[in-house]
């Protein structure tokens, strides 16, 4: 059933939405206005190539009309249309689901089988060690927290069970066959659990991706999702990241993987939920259950 927002309800959220994403961004907008580096943070807007004018477009998700809306600037939005009501605007999610099926299948398929598989919690977060493993040049200007040596010997000490095709297509050539698991972009769909940070930091991807099927506030939870996970990523890596992310989680170490664990189980939940959430909204029913982590 479609529901009717009057004029001061839904620009009362879009502007509670606009003024949330300018808090997310500031930081980063102010630094690009002085061309300063976050190696940490702009890894939301180089990676995910989405600007915060992107993030800043509130959509009220599929079934809602707005009321006197075609005055309004998203009247010449893509994906938009005239509503039942005189005046009103809503979603085309209809239009929408014809010429983007191919992406939305995808997607739905990425959010309904991650959320339901168990999530592992026995990586550690090597996948960073693993980026820089007997290599003598890393992707990142920041010095090695222990230097080459120990880094590699940590590599060595350890199991590698990245099961995140765009972590592991960054593993140097030495650290490829110490994986449990050869991810590929076909594998994507099957190998995608929701232990791994990177898939907890993609539930913003994806909600990006669907645009307008996704409601504003929706999209917001699942960047500020990818931003806490991001820190503790860079925080477990083996970089000298202290002026960045604060204190590393030095997972070379028994208390640095409690921590890690506890706090990657804590996003797997967030993440989960998110996942739920967003395909809800898209396509009409949660079709998840998120499944009890497997210890390891």
């Amino acid at each position: 059933m479609t529901r009717l927002l009057d004029p001061a309800d839904w620009r009362a959220r879009e502007r509670a939405h606009a003024e949330r994403a300018d808090a997310l961004t500031a930081g980063h907008r102010e630094r690009s206005a002085r061309g300063e580096k976050h190696p940490v943070e702009d890894f939301l807007y180089t990676y995910y190539s989405y600007s915060p004018a992107q993030l800043r477009r509130w959509h009220p998700g599929p079934g809602v009309e707005l009321a006197d809306a075609t005055d309004a600037e998203r009247a010449g939005w893509r994906w938009y249309a005239p509503g039942a009501a005189p005046g009103s605007l809503r979603v085309d999610d209809a239009a929408m689901r014809v010429e983007k099926a191919p992406l939305l299948a995808a997607v739905e398929r990425m959010l309904r089988l991650t959320a339901a598989r168990p999530g592992s919690f026995g990586c550690f977060g090597l996948h960073e060690w693993a980026m820089v493993y007997r290599q003598a040049e890393h992707r990142h200007p920041v010095p090695l927290r222990l230097g080459q040596a120990a880094t590699d010997a940590v590599v060595e000490a350890h199991e590698l069970r990245c099961t995140h095709i765009d972590a592991f297509r960054f593993f140097t050539p030495d650290a490829v066959p110490r994986n449990r698991f050869a991810p590929s972009r076909e594998t994507q769909p099957e190998l995608e659990q929701p232990g791994c940070l990177h898939a907890g930091m993609d539930v913003y991807k994806w909600a990006m991706k669907l645009g307008p099927l996704v409601p504003g506030e929706l999209l917001l939870d699942a960047f500020e999702l990818a931003r806490d996970i991001r820190f503790l990523d860079m925080q477990a890596s083996p970089y000298e990241m202290r002026a960045w992310s604060g204190e590393p989680v030095r997972i070379e170490t028994a208390d640095g993987k409690a921590e890690y664990v506890r706090r990657q189980r804590g996003f797997a939940e967030r993440a989960n939920a998110l996942r739920g959430a967003v395909h809800e909204a898209a396509f009409g029913d949660a079709a998840v259950s998120p499944a009890t982590p497997s210890p390891r």
